[in-house]
């Protein structure tokens, strides 16, 4: 006698597809929320002494024309060209008579700040200070050398030999580890669209190799 033979159910693993689906796109996601790429910046800033400015009377040292950031993006914008032009020519001029003189209020967006700083570095501005929110810049009639150094300076550690092998040993630990985070973000900001890619093509092959392994499967006896 022909035993009946019953189609079983087709039994789709979905713990696994969800795993493969969704714990990557959790990660992602915890990256993006702990911010594991963003690449911090610093800026070295000293304030002058606020007895200084009044002992050498900055206020009234030079002829100061004026520029004020009104917090405006396009006039801003406009005032730091201006500004630029006119410091480069008085830098260039050695002008001991006038001066440079920024000011600031609660409406100056961080961004505008952080730019004249830039352009101070990048015209090689001789001396500026801040004051309150003014920023002071006046230029020299003279070229600042380097003085020359008679002696020659050598740095000398003075621990013993365990101390300063251990010491070079952490130092090019830390040093390798620094060029292996930096070398990973550097490598994902660059591949991140290949990898996101890969990884929609992987989910999907999977799916599909899945589906066709369950539909081919064959119909066991009960």
């Amino acid at each position: 006698m022909i035993e009946k033979r019953e189609k079983r159910k087709k039994i789709f693993y979905v713990p696994g597809m969800i795993s493969l689906v969704f714990i990557p796109l959790f990660c992602f996601y915890h990256f993006y929320k702990v911010d594991a790429f963003k690449v911090y910046g610093s800026i070295g800033l000293g304030m002058p002494n606020q007895g200084d400015f009044v002992k050498y009377k900055v206020e009234t040292l030079r002829k100061y024309k004026v520029y004020k950031f009104k917090g405006n993006e396009f006039d801003d914008k406009k005032t730091l060209n201006q500004m630029t032009f006119y410091l480069r020519k008085l830098i260039s001029d050695k002008d001991t008579v006038n001066g440079v003189k920024l000011q600031y209020n609660t409406k100056t967006s961080y961004d505008v700040f952080i730019r004249t700083l830039d352009i101070l570095a990048i015209e090689n501005a001789p001396t500026w200070g801040i004051f309150g929110n003014d920023v002071y810049i006046i230029a020299s009639n003279r070229s600042f050398k380097k003085a020359k150094q008679d002696s020659v300076n050598h740095t000398m550690n003075c621990g013993t030999g365990a101390i300063m092998a251990q010491q070079a040993y952490w130092e090019q630990k830390q040093r390798k580890e620094e060029e292996k985070h930096n070398f990973g973000i550097s490598f994902f900001k660059q591949k991140w669209i290949s990898l996101s890619l890969g990884y929609f093509g992987l989910v999907l092959l999977n799916i599909f190799v899945l589906v066709k392994f369950h539909k081919n499967k064959q119909i066991l006896p009960f």
